[in-house]
């Protein structure tokens, strides 16, 4: 076995969860899979993972080895690129995460076409709302809206979003729309969770940014969903631009209360701290900044 391919399998074990998923992503059999995971181990003499028929965990070797592996398997990749960036190509593979919501409108669409410039990268994407660990995840960076809480992680602001106050026509024909935030006390409004402040949405009033509380129709972790709920015309929803925007220059949604802004939410790509960053991942990023910005 080439040693190479067993510490290939064994990261990919570890971060796709199964075996099975890791032979998916490597496009070899699950039997094989297998077998390069046990030559490592019987090669290197160590166990690294324990493992029962319905779950796996790494053991403390196997953590710290992880974290070895996968800078090796960096480097290999990069001397790679390093050859292919010769003539202008791009290698490898990129395990990224984002929200949910961005990354269905506009992240995955923007990737496709990195893709098409560099057919040799393949990509696993993880969209959650839910904070993910880049070192425990192996994730080469992840893309994050609004101010971090982490300072153990390299952060670079590709963009920004504002959170737009929409309803859909068929809506503001059963109810006089509002004309200040405090009017917002007396509508269906569709809030989404993934905004901290909950069920105060803020406003800004004379200058002055106001926490206005609303009575929310509809709770769910989802901006997607909240547009799709103010496109049925069930209230009025508070989401980020980018979820919205063809909606309103088609006419499908209306902005309300432009002259009452809300957030502006940076939207950062960030990297754990001292962790090699192959070509890929810098060409990738930068890609993202340009396009978006």
């Amino acid at each position: 076995m080439d040693m190479i391919d067993g510490m290939r399998t064994f990261v990919a074990v570890v971060e796709a969860g199964t075996i099975t998923a890791a032979a998916d992503r490597l496009n070899i059999s699950k039997k094989l899979a297998s077998k390069y995971l046990a030559a490592l181990e019987a090669q290197i003499g160590v166990k690294l993972l324990n493992r029962t028929t319905r779950s796996q965990s790494l053991t403390v070797a196997g953590q710290q080895y992880y974290l070895d592996c996968q800078d090796i398997i960096a480097r290999i990749d990069e001397s790679h690129s390093a050859l292919k960036r010769a003539e202008g190509e791009l290698i490898g593979h990129l395990r990224l995460s984002a929200p949910v919501s961005f990354g269905e409108v506009v992240l995955l669409p923007l990737l496709a076409k990195f893709k098409r410039k560099h057919p040799e990268l393949s990509f696993d994407v993880r969209l959650s709302d839910s904070y993910v660990d880049l070192i425990e995840g192996g994730f080469d960076f992840a893309l994050r809206i609004g101010a971090l809480s982490d300072s153990s992680l390299v952060a670079r602001k590709l963009t920004e979003t504002h959170l737009w106050l929409v309803a859909s026509s068929a809506y503001l024909r059963r109810h006089t729309a509002p004309e200040t935030p405090e009017d917002l006390r007396h509508h269906l409004c569709l809030q989404d969770s993934n905004y901290r402040g909950g069920a105060r949405w803020p406003f800004q009033i004379d200058g002055v940014t106001r926490h206005i509380a609303i009575q929310p129709q509809f709770v769910t972790n989802s901006a997607t969903a909240m547009r799709n709920l103010a496109l049925m015309g069930e209230g009025i929803a508070l989401v980020p631009d980018f979820v919205v925007k063809s909606d309103i220059e088609a006419g499908k949604l209306v902005q309300l209360l432009p002259d009452f802004p809300s957030l502006t939410l940076p939207i950062q790509a960030v990297l754990p701290l001292n962790r090699n960053r192959p070509a890929r991942v810098r060409a990738a990023i930068d890609f993202l900044a340009r396009t978006l910005d």
